[in-house]
């Protein structure tokens, strides 16, 4: 006959992490030890995405976390809550305070997200087709992607451009190539949203010189700048100005654009790609939401009203494989800018206290390796930016790792997007997956951990100085190095990476060869040769004397400063091009070099 074994205690069982830290139910207890217990004894649990062996405790049990490396448990209840949870307080309505669910009260069933691709590539004239083909497929909105060259404000016919010419964007060197690129396409029915940093301010200006001259009404246009001069000290490094007179450039805009262009965001403060850096999501999170509150710390010192410039403020966030993770995130995002708007800045306009945010699937997340597959994590990434109630959406081609995006790549991202917004109903009801007790938790734990980066950031006296001694950068590359040193120990499955590898063809991809820099520079000798060079000479003199003018304070203690973004917009009116322009500015601010991080 079999013994009888007493039977073991919660604490002694598989299920001994059940409960710590929390107050579960008496059924919960039931099910623990009466229906759980059992079935761990009959069979343990596996790390799932991970091999065989590894990802377990000291105690030899499986451990289970988000991509970020956040504990997750095996069942979430109400438990999981805080014990005043309630549904006003924590989550609200549609379109109220405090946001957690969305910031319209009709969700999608009013409109649904914009669906975008970030295009270009090689010449103005070929990424001018390419946006018309995808507007022609049912793109609802154009994202420009510059290249290297034009995003570090230097011509295509400058020796630092040898190589790099239309390579990883559209090569634009000066207002003419401006107009080429949207020919044929209204700026005012068409919302453009454009990947510039340190050169924003010209390249914005070129664009708003185009929709003068279509015969747009600036009041109407809408669109985005990056304009994140921020994320490029902390993450991607596409900086050319010192980090005071970079931030003198980003609020010129934000002034300027308050006045003549009350439909257009002047900044989208970008975390993703202090995510493709390696960060995790809270600190995509907490470091891109902290980035806009130096924003509008610089803004006010300037003297301009939160109301005023707030409600033009958006946001751009990477959708990334941690489905619950991710959306998460985007609530948390809503809650938290809420409660600095109106708490921190006083903001009375509700419309200052929105956050409203771009997302696009995660890029550093696709491997080269078995391409396709990557369609599938496009898919998934995109989901959850809808759900977590994205306002416009781009997704990667599958391509991403190899090259630009073929054509065929481009169509499928688009699709992607389409399939989700028309066949898969999850527009249909708002926040759907409002009120699952893991969900809340996760936002909950994401707001928690924002705000306790908030404290350290503010006692290190905002983010510049943050960015100058080199904390966040510190921070994501420890987070990087984590998730690296997790994958090639097999605890995180990257599959067809790490696992399930395959031999593979390799695939058709974009080639974009050295004519289009023959071209480019051909077009900037017959510009030059054309032009009159004596009026540029003299705008640019203006430009840099404006850009030079000593700061002074006024009696209230705010800075007033002459705004360059009229300077600008006179350059670019006289043919004045990228890397002129941004030489001229050089010649004033001088550049700037990164502190290194020991």
């Amino acid at each position: 006959m079999p013994e009888n074994k007493p039977k073991p205690t919660v604490a002694e069982s598989p299920i001994s992490d059940v409960f710590e830290g929390r107050h579960p139910s008496p059924s919960e207890k039931e099910w623990a030890e009466n229906t759980l217990a059992p079935t761990l004894d009959k069979a343990p649990e596996k790390p799932i995405g991970a091999a065989s062996g590894v990802n377990l405790d000291e105690q030899g049990h499986a451990r289970f976390t988000t991509i970020s490396g956040v504990p997750v448990r095996r069942l979430y209840t109400q438990a999981d809550l805080p014990e005043d949870w309630n549904y006003d307080r924590y989550l609200g309505y549609p379109g109220q305070p405090p946001f957690t669910r969305g910031i319209h009260a009709s969700g999608y069933r009013g409109k649904l997200f914009t669906m975008r691709q970030f295009s270009g590539f090689a010449s103005p004239e070929e990424t001018n087709q390419r946006y018309k083909y995808l507007l022609e497929h049912g793109g609802g909105g154009l994202s420009v992607a510059f290249d290297l060259p034009t995003l570090m404000g230097y011509d295509s016919d400058h020796p630092a451009s040898e190589g790099e010419v239309g390579k990883c964007g559209v090569a634009i060197d000066s207002l003419e190539d401006m107009e080429i690129l949207f020919n044929g396409i209204d700026l005012e029915k068409t919302t453009t949203s454009m990947t510039i940093n340190s050169p924003a301010s010209v390249l914005w200006a070129m664009y708003l010189v185009v929709a003068e001259k279509q015969g747009a009404d600036w009041k109407k246009i809408s669109g985005t700048i990056q304009n994140d001069i921020l994320k490029e000290y902390i993450a991607q490094k596409e900086y050319i100005y010192p980090p005071a007179p970079s931030m003198r450039l980003v609020i010129d805009t934000f002034e300027f654009g308050s006045k003549f262009t009350p439909r257009f965001n002047t900044i989208s403060i970008s975390g993703y790609h202090i995510r493709e850096a390696g960060s995790t999501a809270l600190q995509e999170l907490a470091f891109t939401v902290y980035d806009g509150v130096e924003y509008v710390e610089w803004a006010r010192s300037r003297g301009l009203d939160v109301d005023e410039f707030g409600p033009r403020l958006s946001f751009f966030f990477n959708a990334h494989n941690d489905f619950f993770e991710e959306i998460a995130k985007y609530r948390a995002a809503r809650k938290i800018w809420y409660r600095l708007m109106k708490d921190r800045f006083h903001a009375k306009k509700e419309r200052s206290w929105l956050l409203r945010f771009h997302s696009q699937t995660a890029g550093v997340s696709l491997p080269a390796q078995q391409p396709m597959n990557n369609i599938a994590r496009v898919a998934i990434q995109a989901l959850a930016a809808v759900l977590g109630g994205t306002q416009s959406l781009h997704c990667d081609g599958y391509d991403e790792a190899l090259a630009l995006p073929t054509e065929a790549a481009a169509r499928i991202a688009l699709r992607t997007q389409q399939i989700i917004g028309y066949e898969s109903g999850v527009a249909q009801t708002i926040d759907p997956l409002g009120g699952s007790y893991f969900l809340e938790n996760l936002t909950l734990q994401m707001e928690k951990g924002a705000f306790d980066y908030f404290s350290k950031l503010d006692a290190m006296g905002g983010m510049v100085k943050a960015i100058e001694r080199g904390y966040p950068q510190k921070e994501i590359a420890e987070a990087s190095y984590q998730f690296q040193r997790a994958a090639e120990a097999n605890e995180k499955i990257i599959v067809g990476v790490n696992e399930f590898q395959i031999e593979e063809e390799p695939p058709h991809i974009l080639y974009i060869d050295e004519t289009v820099a023959k071209h480019q520079s051909a077009k900037l000798k017959a510009l030059r040769a054309r032009r009159s060079n004596e009026e540029v000479k003299r705008r640019l003199d203006a430009l840099k004397k404006a850009a030079a003018g000593t700061p002074q304070a006024s009696s209230n203690g705010n800075i007033s400063q002459a705004n360059t973004m009229p300077y600008i917009i006179d350059a670019v009116r006289a043919y004045a091009t990228v890397g002129e322009i941004c030489e001229a500015l050089r010649e004033v601010y001088g550049t700037y070099t990164e502190v290194s991080i020991t």
